[in-house]
């Protein structure tokens, strides 16, 4: 039986060497190898390339190699969540690739498989795509990804076996277990280290022939940065409210449903288990309840994809990232409500960066904007300017094309039958002669 060395993170930290590109797991704090990563921090190692989904938080993880200058660049798909990172990118001192979240899983887990790459309708037509190769399968239009590997990788897990099998703790398994594949040596942070045999074979998400060495580093609450605890309660103003509220009526019972941040996170707090709704997190959990009552953090609960501890309801799951973005392209996510920065009459979607701001923030959103059944985007009718948000076409940089259902606004339900742009309902308070005032885009209308 293979038995793994168990070494200290900061003979774990020697392995890296300068130049090297280094995989790290987690999702935010999450599953993430922080004491390994601090280690490294502290070895001075340079010029590397960083892989991971975000670099961490100011001056915890990567973002503590972030600060001291040892990265020369970041690949990854969620960067805004880092000051440090944004000040970085905008002043040139770190070179940076930006993917959407599930290319980037989907890639690290090409990478791990021995597949040179993939073609994916996710980001086709966006700038994100720009000088990459695209095909057209099946009448859609796909963009070439290729597999991602790296020299090392950092990662995460609950309990290993002397042979190196690894248990993955609720939705720590993120980003960790494609990333315990694709690396030429990988080193597994782990709370603790049984016998083998003492983790049942059902038990094992990444057998022990991945992974070269283990380090023991008890996880806490410190350690997990933003979503240690859960955050205080909100104020929810009647607009916002009621958008949720609409949002609502669309979902039906047996729906497997998606919510992104801002107003469609309040649907959550309007579901009741009579809905019968499963909600599902990209970051790998589908299943998600309310958050926690007793005060209690990540410590204690799973995370959702704004790294907010929740509960899981019966019949809950959790997978890692790259399984949670097969189910967004591959269909089986009935319903995603989104906010939007702009919806225009062809259904395109505007939501995830806007000019002359560092593009380093695009995450799940373009994934789910074209993967999902039904798209419902939520969002002010016009911006702080008065000028609308739902426009002739958009110009700010597009999330996914032809792509949105239903449109709901403090003001309005619009709808796309026919590929039209069609006013279908009034919300509560406004009027006819008020849309039209506020709207730029052409629409027709089907009141009643």
């Amino acid at each position: 039986m293979k038995r793994v060395p168990q070494i200290t993170a900061d003979e774990a930290a020697a392995l890296v060497k300068d130049g090297d590109t280094l995989l790290q797991g987690g999702f935010g704090m999450t599953g993430n190898p922080v004491h390994l990563m601090h280690a490294l921090a502290e070895a001075g190692t340079k010029n590397l390339t960083f892989i991971g989904n975000n670099t961490g938080e100011p001056g915890l993880g990567g973002g503590r190699l972030l600060r001291n200058g040892q990265l020369k660049k970041m690949i990854g798909s969620f960067f805004t969540s880092n000051p440090d990172a944004v000040r970085a990118a905008q002043l040139g001192a770190v070179a940076y690739e930006l993917l959407p979240q599930g290319t980037l899983a989907e890639a690290i887990r090409a990478g791990g498989a021995g597949i040179g790459g993939f073609y994916t309708p996710t980001a086709a037509g966006t700038l994100i795509a720009n000088g990459q190769e695209t095909k057209v399968i099946d009448g859609v239009e796909q963009v070439f990804v290729k597999g991602i590997r790296g020299h090392v990788a950092f990662i995460r897990a609950w309990r290993a076996d002397t042979a190196g099998n690894l248990t993955y703790r609720m939705t720590e398994q993120n980003f960790n277990k494609a990333m315990a594949t694709a690396a030429d040596l990988v080193i597994a942070e782990v709370e603790e280290i049984v016998p083998v045999g003492a983790i049942e074979p059902e038990h094992i998400h990444t057998p022990g022939c991945y992974v070269d060495y283990l380090v023991q580093a008890t996880l806490t609450p410190e350690d997990l940065g933003m979503s240690v605890s859960v955050s205080a309660g909100r104020r929810v103003d009647e607009a916002r409210l009621n958008m949720a509220k609409r949002a609502l009526a669309e979902l039906q019972a047996g729906d497997v449903v998606n919510l992104g941040i801002g107003i469609p996170t309040l649907v959550a707090d309007l579901l009741t288990p009579e809905h019968g709704v499963m909600l599902h997190t990209e970051n790998g959990m589908l299943g998600i309840g309310p958050a926690p009552t007793d005060g209690g953090g990540a410590m204690q609960y799973p995370v959702n994809a704004g790294k907010i501890p929740v509960t899981a309801i019966p019949g809950s799951s959790y997978f890692d990232s790259a399984d949670s973005f097969g189910m967004i392209r591959g269909k089986h996510i009935d319903i995603a409500v989104m906010g939007g920065l702009e919806v225009d009459e062809a259904g395109n979607l505007a939501n995830w960066a806007v000019p002359g701001k560092p593009l380093l923030g695009v995450g799940g959103a373009m994934d789910l904007a074209s993967g999902a059944k039904k798209l419902i985007i939520t969002l002010t009718h016009t911006n702080p300017d008065g000028s609308s948000k739902i426009v002739p076409a958009c110009a700010l940089p597009i999330t996914a094309l032809n792509a949105v259902d239903l449109i709901i606004t403090e003001l309005a339900v619009f709808a796309f039958p026919e590929g039209k742009l069609t006013l279908i309902e009034l919300m509560p308070g406004a009027t006819l002669d008020e849309v039209r005032a506020k709207t730029s885009a052409q629409f027709a209308e089907r009141l009643g």
